[in-house]
């Protein structure tokens, strides 16, 4: 019964050779309970997401057992390519909303685990043995309902390591056959792509305990030649906290008027780019506003990918670099891997 905390997965540098390899979806992590025609989709944070996504459900009645559990990743695809931001969207309050984006930009659903059938609890029993009985019991599915490809091949599992990226990928995902499944535990290994980019940092915002940095605002210069927000660099040690206080505070610009981010109180200001003080409705009640920074400071930052202009995840702080200008802080410094079509990798019909 829902709800169940999913299985989760730690980072490693290598893929290990545990028998089993599956793509990283980057989608929203989901279970899917099924009983009859009723369907319950669980989210990561085990918050009940059936609302959002009724052309699914209906797919799912239509593609699961009559009674089951199942592990797996709602993604959207736009374009041939996965498109979290497309899939964010998706999370709309209003039901008109809800139906519209239901039609114009449909998700699907890729399934890797069994957590159950019938009467049958399976997570106790290993990976390998879910994993056939996964494939027994979706062999009629069809689209939008999908198995996950899996590889034993390490050779394969590397190809697919980086050419799946260009389909919008995260990474892979190394599962032991004899595991069970284990809520809440990172009993799996992921493997996820990690760059460096050289970013300007135009501002910070403080630690919501006070008085240390919580996170730095990361930008790079296009090629209309204003400096854009591309996301921020954040969890470090509290003495780094402490040590950034001493670090930015010379270059705190108190005319914001000459900032390049100062126009950021303006709404309008929002229309053509985005600005690290503009309203978000994922963080409702959450002070967005900023310290500005003379954009003098460049640092050193890991990421793992781009969704559109901006870093899909927080970014990480490698070092300072004195031996950089802002001015070389550009998106021409940043890596894409070669476009490759969903289709193949799953048998998508649109």
């Amino acid at each position: 019964m829902p709800p169940v905390a999913p299985m989760l997965s730690k980072s490693v540098k290598e893929i290990p050779d545990v028998g089993h390899v599956e793509p990283k979806w980057d989608g929203f992590r989901t279970i899917v309970f099924k009983d009859g025609d009723e369907i319950e989709l669980g989210s990561r944070n085990e918050r009940p997401m059936t609302r959002y996504f009724p052309e699914l459900v209906e797919a799912l009645r239509e593609n699961l057992p009559g009674r089951c559990v199942v592990d797996g990743e709602i993604i959207v695809a736009i374009d041939g390519r996965l498109d979290f931001d497309a899939l964010q969207q998706r999370i709309h309050p209003a039901d008109s909303r809800v139906r519209l984006l239901a039609e114009q930009t449909p998700a699907s659903f890729v399934a890797f685990d069994l957590l159950a059938i019938g009467d049958e609890d399976l997570m106790g029993r290993p990976f390998a043995e879910r994993r056939t009985r996964l494939e027994g019991a979706l062999a009629a599915a069809s689209d939008p309902v999908f198995i996950t490809p899996a590889t034993a091949d390490l050779g394969e599992a590397r190809d697919w390591f980086t050419r799946f990226e260009g389909a919008g990928l995260d990474g892979v995902v190394a599962k032991p056959l004899d595991g069970t499944y284990q809520p809440d535990k990172r009993t799996m290994y992921k493997v996820k792509h990690e760059r460096t980019a050289d970013c300007v940092v135009a501002g910070f915002r403080w630690h919501k305990s006070g008085g240390v940095i919580g996170s730095l605002l990361l930008g790079l210069y296009g090629d209309d030649g204003r400096l854009h927000h591309v996301g921020v660099a954040a969890s470090f040690p509290m003495a780094k906290r402490r040590e950034l206080v001493a670090t930015l505070e010379p270059y705190v610009e108190d005319d914001l008027s000459r900032h390049p981010w100062g126009e950021w109180a303006d709404q309008e200001a929002h229309a053509s780019t985005r600005m690290p003080g503009a309203v978000s409705r994922w963080s409702a009640g959450r002070n967005l506003s900023f310290v500005p920074l003379r954009p003098e400071l460049v640092v050193e930052v890991a990421y793992e990918k781009m969704e559109g202009d901006r870093f899909r995840h927080t970014a990480q702080f490698r070092r300072w670099r004195t031996d950089r200008t802002p001015e070389s802080c550009t998106y021409e410094q940043l890596e894409s891997p070669d476009d490759l079509a969903l289709s193949e990798i799953l048998p998508l019909q649109r």
